[in-house]
This record gives C-alpha cells, structure tokens and sequence, in this order.
C-alpha cells in the first residue's frame, strides 16, 4: 500500500520531472547524452507495452456504448490540433523544419499522459481511455495521411515510413500488452502499479534527451518555438473543451474530452520525427510539446478543482 501510494504521487508530479530535466537538460546539456536518441522508438514502444497491460478487451467494447462521444472526442482531436498547427506554423513563419515538426505532434494522437491527468482530476477515465485508444488506432492511418497533406512540400514526407513506424511503435507493443494482461492477469496486477512510475521516468529521459541534444537551437529559437508549442496545446484545450460542452452539454465530459485533445504522444512526435525526417530539428517541437502540454493540463485540473469545491 505505501509503495502504490508513492507511484501515485511520483506519476502525478510528473510536471515537475519534466521541467527539472529539461532545466537539467538546456544547462548541461551532456547529463543525458547516454540517453541515445536511437533509444526513443524502443521507449515509447515499452510504454504502448505499459499500457496494452493496464487494458482489458471490455475497454474495447465500452467504445460501442456511446459511439456518438467516442466520434465527438476523435474528430475534435484529428481536426482542432493538425489545422491548428499549420495554422501557427504558417501565422509565425516557422522554418520549414519546426513547422513540419509542429504539425506532426498536432497529427499525432492523444498521450496516454491524458488517462493519469483524468484521473487525477477525477474526470471521466473510461471515457479518456477508450478515447486514447481509438486515436491511437486511427493514428496508424490519419498521423502520416494527415502530416503529408499539411506539410506539404516544404519538407520531405516519408508516408509509407510515418505507417510503418506508428505501425511498430504503437500497435504492435499495445496488442502484446493486452494479450499478455489477458493470459497473465495475476502477475501483471502485482506490478500495475509501477506502470506509470516507468512510463513517467522513460517520458521524461526521451524529453530531456531532445532538449538537450538541440539545446542551441532551443535557445536561439525558444521564444518563437515556446510560444507556437504553447498556443498549439492551449487552443487545443480550450477549444477542445467549447466545443465538447457545446455538443454533450455536460462539464465533466467536456473537460474530459478537453485534457484528450490538448495532450498529444509527443513521444510518438518524436520517433517519427528521428525515424522519418532527415533533419534533427524535426523532432524539437515534439520534444517540448509534452513540457507544455503537462503544464497547461495540471494548471487546469487545479483550476477546475478550486472551481469545484467554491461550487460547494
């Protein structure tokens, strides 16, 4: 019990990892260097595996009760974040490389960091699951289709190779993870709890890595970049949640669906990126998108929560 309650808190200071590491990470750039980028697609694949372990086929078969909310959710995930980041791309004249990576961490589907802030802000987390997990699928097909189509031909695009990496990044290791749940149940409950605390520390190295890695380009760009990733997940939350209200007339479900758009798999953003794009900055966007999109959302759910409680 004491050792599940310390992962509790450790996951949910996951914010303040992210933000002494990439501290760490842009003042001495080298405390990460052992951290290879050539790690980061084996990471994220280990943490699809977390989650497929953490799922059970009833999640699935949740998705058919409401489908008019699973298809609410996904569309406002794979409509507001892609324009929006060609938007900002094209509105703050972003090099060719930063916009193509801006766009690609909006065509990505929801983070699965989404399902811990649910439940820390005691939102709907069957709903925030099943949400992740059909963006997830359907990311397989909209995230290449729909970065081919926004980034154009400022940069080279490998389709084929955007597929086959979502392929083996997310798919494959989230099948595994819930076949090995499904003939291993008992095991995979002693250690459920410690699922979060190693997909929180592997998030945190493959940030802190790409900051460190493109720290002078960070710092001679930080002011145009930190703002077009921080408008990127803030338009997303905000308009995640408008719209979602407008459509559901229901809070909860609202701010639900608000925390699933605005939180992007940057750390899929970032395997595509080094796995597809031949330049490195490519992947600086996506690198920083989960810096900033963990912040906005842990400001939220305590505003939500004062909120709340002065309701009462």
């Amino acid at each position: 019990m004491r050792f599940t309650k310390w992962a509790v808190t450790f996951t949910a200071l996951f914010p303040l990892w992210a933000i002494v590491t990439c501290s760490i990470a842009l003042i001495f750039p080298s405390s990460f260097h052992w951290f290879g980028l050539e790690y980061i697609p084996y990471s994220l694949g280990l943490i699809m595996l977390f989650m497929g372990l953490t799922i059970q086929i009833q999640d699935f078969l949740r998705i058919w009760k409401n489908p008019k909310l699973i298809f609410l959710g996904v569309s406002l995930q794979y409509t507001i974040m892609p324009i929006s980041g060609y938007l900002i791309s094209q509105v703050l004249n972003l090099n060719p490389e930063f916009s193509a990576g801006l766009i690609l961490v909006a065509s990505c589907p929801g983070g699965t960091a989404s399902n811990v802030i649910c439940y820390l802000g005691k939102l709907d987390v069957p709903l925030s699951v099943s949400l992740t997990l059909v963006s997830t699928i359907l990311g397989v097909l909209f995230t290449p289709m729909l970065s081919t189509l926004l980034i154009g031909n400022k940069i080279e695009v490998d389709t084929l190779g955007l597929f086959i990496s979502s392929l083996k990044i997310v798919v494959v290791p989230l099948v595994l993870g819930i076949l090995i749940s499904r003939y291993s149940g008992e095991f995979v409950k002693k250690i459920e709890f410690l699922l979060p605390v190693f997909s929180t520390v592997l998030i945190v190295l493959i940030v802190a890595s790409i900051v460190g890695g493109a720290r002078e380009v960070i710092l001679a760009s930080g002011w145009i970049l930190g703002i077009s990733v921080f408008t990127l997940h803030a338009l997303g939350f905000l308009l995640g949640y408008i719209l979602s209200k407008f459509f559901s007339k229901n809070t909860k479900l609202a701010r639900t669906i608000s925390i699933e758009v605005g939180m992007q798999n940057s750390g899929l953003g970032v395997s595509l990126a080094k796995e597809n794009f031949t330049s490195s900055l490519v992947a600086v966007p996506p690198a920083i998108s989960s810096f900033f999109h963990s912040i906005i959302a842990s400001i939220l759910i305590g505003i939500w929560k004062l909120f709340d409680k002065e309701g009462n």
